[in-house]
Formats: C-alpha cells, sequence, structure tokens
C-alpha cells in the first residue's frame, strides 16, 4: 500500500485505540445489588455522605459517589436510579423540588414524592437553614434581612443555587422589598471575598463552621421567609427491602448528629483541612471533631502539594481523565470527518452543519450536563463523554471541512482522468492532501478537551475535576492545584504527541 494510503488509515487505528482507553478508563457500572449513595458539592453534604456510606457499608456492598452537583442535579440522578439515597433538607424538599405551600412537614412531603417512589426519612437532629451574613466590622445598625432595604448601595454576593432557588433569593427580594442587585458568587470563596470587602454580604449555611472564624453577624429572618431545613435522608422505596440490614444500620442515625457536632465536623474539614472520611470516622467512633488549631494526626491534615501530586491517586484520576477524554475525542473523529467531507461537497448545507456545531459550542457545560441526565436517565461516564463529544465536534468538522476545500481542483481532475471513482478520489487524493489540516483539527479537539473534562466530576465521572470540585467547595488552593496541575500537564502531553505524531508524517513525505 502507498505511503498516502497508509496515512490515509491514520484517524481510524487512533479512534479506536482511544476508544479502547475509554473502555479501560470507565470500567464496568455498579452492581445491581450495590447501594449507591450520593451527595451534593458543598462540605456538609461531603461529610454526610461519608458518614451514610460508612455505617452501610459493613452491611451491603456500597459506591459513594461525592459532590454530584447541586440539588436539581442529584435529585433527578435519584429519580434516574442512578443512585439510591442522598442527604437533603425539609425545606429544600418542601421549596425547590416539590414546590409546596405551607409547613414543610415530612408528612406533606412524603405524600408528594411517593408517586415518584422515594421518599424522606431519618431526620439526623439537626437543621441547617440559610441565612444572610455580613461582616461584623462592617455591619453597622444592621440586625435583620429587612434592613438591608434601607442600604441600597450594599454589594450582595450570593451562591448561584440560592439566586435561582425558590426559596432563596427570589423569596427574600418579595418578603424584604429588597433593592440590590446580587452578583453570583461561587459558596466556597463567598467568605473570603466578604472577608476581604469585595461583597458586603451572602447568603450562608446556619451550620457553616466559617462564621465565628470571619467574625460575621448573622441577620435575623424576622419574617421568618425560610422554611425549616432539618437534615434527612431521601431514598427510594425500594431501599429497605434491597438492603434490609444497611437501611436499618442507618435508621440508628436519627437524632444522633446535633447542631454543634455539625459546626464541629464542618470546622474539622474546612479549618483544619481533615479529609471528609476522616471526620465522619472520628464522629462513629464516638470522638468529637477537633476543635480549630489543635493538633490532629498527620494522616488527617490536607496533604502538600507535592504529595497530592504524586500519590497514587493521581495515577487513577489520570486514567479516569484519559479515557473521557479519549472517548469523546475518538468518536467525535469518527463522526466529525465524515461530516466535513459531506460539507466540503454540499456547500450550503455545510454552512448550516457548521453553524449547528458552533452553536453547541455556545452552550455553558452545567447546563449541558443537566439536560443530558434526565435525557440519558443517569449520571457519571456517559453524561461527560456525550458532553465532550459534542464539544469536540466543531474543530474537528470545521478543519476537515476546510482542508478538503483547500484541496487544488487540478489535482481533483488529474485523478479522474486516471479514472479514479470519487471515492477513489477521495480516499487517494483528497484525504492526504487534506491530512494536516484535519489532524490540527483534532488536536485542538482534544487539548480543549483535557480542560473541559475537568467538569466530568460534577455528575459524578471523575477525572481532575474530583480534585477541582473540592477544592472549590473547601476553597483549597491545594485541591485546587492538585487537579488543575496535572490537567494542564496532560493537555502538553497531547500536544507534543500530536507535534510528534505530523513530524513523522513530514518525513514519510520526505521520502
Amino acid at each position: 500500500m502507498p505511503i498516502s494510503s497508509r496515512r490515509i488509515h491514520f484517524l481510524a487505528p487512533l479512534a479506536f485505540l482511544l476508544a479502547m482507553v475509554m473502555a479501560y478508563g470507565c470500567g464496568p457500572e455498579a452492581r445491581a445489588d450495590t447501594l449507591r449513595i450520593g451527595s451534593k458539592r458543598f462540605t456538609e453534604s461531603y461529610i454526610i455522605g461519608e458518614i451514610l456510606t460508612q455505617v452501610a457499608a459493613p452491611h451491603a456492598s456500597v459506591q459513594y459517589l461525592p459532590g454530584l452537583g447541586n440539588t436539581a442535579i442529584v435529585f433527578e440522578a435519584l429519580k434516574a436510579g442512578n443512585i439510591d439515597l442522598y442527604p437533603d433538607y425539609t425545606g429544600t424538599l418542601a421549596s425547590e423540588i416539590l414546590k409546596l405551600q405551607g409547613p414543610a412537614t415530612l408528612e406533606r412531603i412524603n405524600a408528594a414524592l411517593a408517586p415518584m417512589g422515594l421518599g424522606a426519612d431519618i431526620v439526623l437532629g439537626f437543621e441547617n437553614t440559610y441565612a444572610i451574613a455580613v461582616s461584623e466590622a462592617r455591619a453597622g445598625s444592621l440586625r435583620t434581612i429587612g434592613d438591608l432595604a434601607q442600604q441600597p448601595a450594599l454589594r450582595l454576593g450570593l451562591s448561584h443555587e440560592f439566586l435561582g432557588r425558590a426559596d432563596g433569593w427570589p423569596a427574600l427580594r418579595r418578603a424584604y422589598r429588597l433593592p440590590q442587585q446580587p452578583v453570583g458568587i461561587d459558596h466556597g470563596i463567598s467568605y473570603e471575598a466578604l472577608a476581604h470587602g469585595q461583597i458586603d454580604a451572602t447568603d450562608i449555611y446556619s451550620t457553616d463552621a466559617k462564621i465565628r472564624r470571619y467574625h460575621l453577624r448573622v441577620l435575623e429572618d424576622s419574617l421568618h421567609v425560610f422554611p425549616r431545613y432539618d437534615a434527612v435522608i431521601v431514598y427510594r422505596l425500594d431501599v429497605p427491602q434491597r438492603h434490609p440490614a444497611a437501611w436499618q444500620a442507618l435508621r440508628d442515625l436519627a437524632g444522633r448528629i446535633s447542631v454543634q457536632d455539625m459546626i464541629d465536623m464542618n470546622a474539622a474539614a474546612e479549618i483544619d483541612g481533615q479529609s471528609f472520611a476522616a471526620v465522619a470516622r472520628k464522629f462513629l467512633a464516638g470522638h468529637s471533631a477537633t476543635p480549630a488549631n489543635a493538633a490532629i494526626d498527620d494522616a488527617d491534615l490536607r496533604r502538600g502539594l507535592t504529595g497530592l501530586l504524586l500519590s497514587g491517586e493521581t495515577g487513577r484520576l489520570t486514567v479516569r481523565h484519559l479515557a473521557l477524554v479519549g472517548g469523546a475525542v475518538g468518536a467525535a473523529t469518527l463522526v466529525g470527518v465524515p461530516l466535513g467531507v459531506v460539507a466540503a461537497r454540499r456547500r450550503r448545507f455545510g454552512q448550516i452543519l457548521l453553524a449547528v456545531v458552533g452553536m453547541l459550542q455556545t452552550i455553558p457545560s452545567l447546563a449541558l450536563l443537566a439536560m443530558l441526565i434526565p435525557l440519558l436517565g443517569r449520571i457519571g461516564t456517559w453524561p461527560a463523554l456525550v458532553a465532550l463529544f459534542l464539544y469536540a465536534l466543531l474543530p474537528i468538522v470545521r478543519n476537515a471541512c476546510t482542508g478538503l476545500q483547500e484541496v487544488p481542483g487540478g489535482m481533483r481532475d488529474a485523478a479522474r482522468a486516471l479514472g479514479m471513482r470519487p471515492l477513489q478520489v477521495l480516499r487517494y487524493v483528497e484525504l492526504p492532501l487534506a491530512m494536516p489540516v484535519v489532524l490540527a483539527g483534532v488536536k485542538t479537539a482534544a487539548i480543549i478537551s483535557v480542560g473541559t473534562a475537568t467538569i466530568a466530576a460534577f455528575v459524578g465521572a471523575g477525572g481532575y475535576g474530583e480534585r477541582i470540585v473540592t477544592g472549590l467547595a473547601l476553597n483549597d488552593a491545594t485541591q485546587l492545584l492538585g487537579g488543575a496541575i496535572p490537567a494542564a500537564l496532560l493537555a502538553l502531553a497531547v500536544q507534543g504527541g500530536f507535534a510528534l505524531v505530523e513530524r513523522l508524517g513530514e518525513r514519510k513525505r520526505a521520502r
């Protein structure tokens, strides 16, 4: 076979290799008899999820899926059967999910959840309500949330979920007639923004450990806009039958976690740097969480950046990250190159096609993931792969189309004069000449996907995003860098790999 033909078939084995990486890295799904426990993406939910996991683990095969995202994503995962239970709050269930009017009692919540095959039970013993806090140093005469209406120049920085929740900012604005236009800010960094004067007020949870650390004044909700937020377990109704022993062990947690316990556990994770698993383990062992600034075991301390990067966990995250990137880019190559050929042949259709794949790039990644979860009926690997696949299409389709359109017409005419059929012209003339441009598109897609794949952690698909999500929840720069640095190095490695392939191609052409 001629050298040019060998180059033509380069994309097929490349895509196959990437698909194999995907299959290896993604691994098998959890067994049908596995109890799958989820949690949201903030410190307290991580800790409670760990407590539930450690309590159930001796009695069942348990899979813990931490930090799956906001309320809507985690609840959708529960409805779809991708998880079996997760911790939530009665006020959130009643106001945000079920849109109930009136008191948020368990009876009313369960009556609304039952048609979905879901229930809420096991009141853990503490309430974690929303509140608005200001810095004590700049609070002045502010005592209640209603006082904010008298100071319209105050800068409010509110978490994105709170801004959109029915029981959050919309309810406060209506009840207290607040004139401010708040900006969205991640909850993990809102305290530092408040402490440094970048915002004047933010939403908090009443069990947050940083309230005392940053000397905040919690404003009174004099109109009682916020409902009760008692911590409970939301579960699929078949869980007690599928896992009776584990469910009974979980029921023994009822009433065991006090408000002070939860504040101390949050402090141990956010201030002292203990891992979520260690905090949960100490609580279950009957030891109160270590107070801030007290001595703790070295094993519970947040690891240094070097130790984090060199740990065995980095290898596991790298394999999963490569699997996501490889699977998505491999599939996008197999689909995108033929689409590029069609776009080059049919100019009007090609313009529409490029507009469509270009439009996909404008959809925010988290919004796309949130839409894919109900469409696919699952969380984890598949929504992340589909999202990355859609984002990778544009550079591949566009470069394939451009490369084929730049092939000189005389080369096509010469091939036809030699008696070649249209497919032979494409295979032996056009694709070899367009291959450098096509490979440049695949390279661009692969490099972009390395960075974009960090969003996979928001739906439990793993990768370097696990550390980034945890770092955001804890405002931990070490965890953030532990995910960002390997992602950057992997992007450089991918670029270097494609540069090597291009150099080898140039040498073959020179021969």
